[in-house]
């Protein structure tokens, strides 16, 4: 499916770093997170940041063949009050990174996508979704850009789909094949469509036109569709509508939050 150019995730996902900085700014770090009750507000925006910093120093290393994030090693994280700045530094870093190897040069990812920028969107796209997580905690207010938000949806599909092909310790998707149920998920701005089709050996997915009927029609803003489909806010939201088979819809929640 269609994503967004290398170039505006790239620019955005620095944006991003710099807005979760600003959610946290003088902040309780040990704030628990609502939507993450594992964790504080520390744990989160540290989880965020050695994804950008252990990244960056992957694909600069140019490895071979895969490299866990537990093997590799980066400095540690500096006190609550300078993360937002380590944060940005690990945007930016891993940009550099991306750039000076080449968005399609092979690396390591835990994905069949092995190309350098699949960091950029999938750390994008991360930052997106916990920067909300951030917001929940301190109670701030939320919103993302409509096209980064629906490229967010499109990018979570894109990786259902391929690990309900597969099994995966983590992001296992294959409690999602199915019979031919259908799902579809319309962003009404920017007005993209999703048609989720769940089948004996897989989910396929793919873009769908105006008119497009399902056994569950899913409708919101792109960032509140986002939102629902990360488990960041309830299925029933007054934000969306829902028409068709709730149950499916629930199904599916359960077996694709990360």
């Amino acid at each position: 499916m269609r994503a967004l150019s290398h170039e505006r995730l790239a620019e955005a996902l620095v944006a991003e770093a710099t807005r979760f900085g600003t959610v946290i700014a003088g902040a309780d770090p040990e704030l628990r997170v609502p939507t993450c009750p594992d964790w504080t507000l520390r744990d989160l925006t540290c989880h965020v940041g050695l994804a950008y910093h252990k990244s960056a120093a992957i694909i600069a290393s140019r490895p071979t063949g895969y490299v866990p994030f537990e093997a590799v090693t980066v400095d540690d994280p500096p006190g609550f009050g300078e993360l937002g700045g380590w944060l940005v530094d690990g945007a930016r870093r891993l940009v550099a990174a991306v750039a000076d190897v080449g968005a399609e040069t092979p690396t390591s990812t835990w994905t069949p996508d092995r190309r350098a920028g699949f960091w950029t969107r999938r750390l994008t796209q991360e930052t997106v979704v916990h920067r909300a997580d951030a917001a929940f905690a301190t109670g701030t207010p939320y919103e993302a850009d409509p096209e980064l938000a629906a490229d967010g949806i499109a990018e979570g599909l894109d990786l259902v789909v391929v690990f309900s092909r597969q099994n995966h310790p983590a992001l296992d998707r294959t409690s999602l094949r199915g019979t031919g149920q259908t799902l579809l998920f319309h962003a009404t701005e920017p007005g993209r469509r999703w048609l989720a089709r769940r089948t004996p050996s897989a989910v396929e997915v793919s873009e769908a036109p105006a008119g497009t009927t399902a056994d569950v029609v899913v409708e919101g803003h792109a960032t509140d569709l986002l939102l629902a489909l990360t488990g960041r806010i309830a299925a029933d939201d007054p934000a969306l509508s829902i028409s068709g088979d709730a149950g499916l819809l629930r199904h599916w929640r359960e077996h694709t939050r990360f």
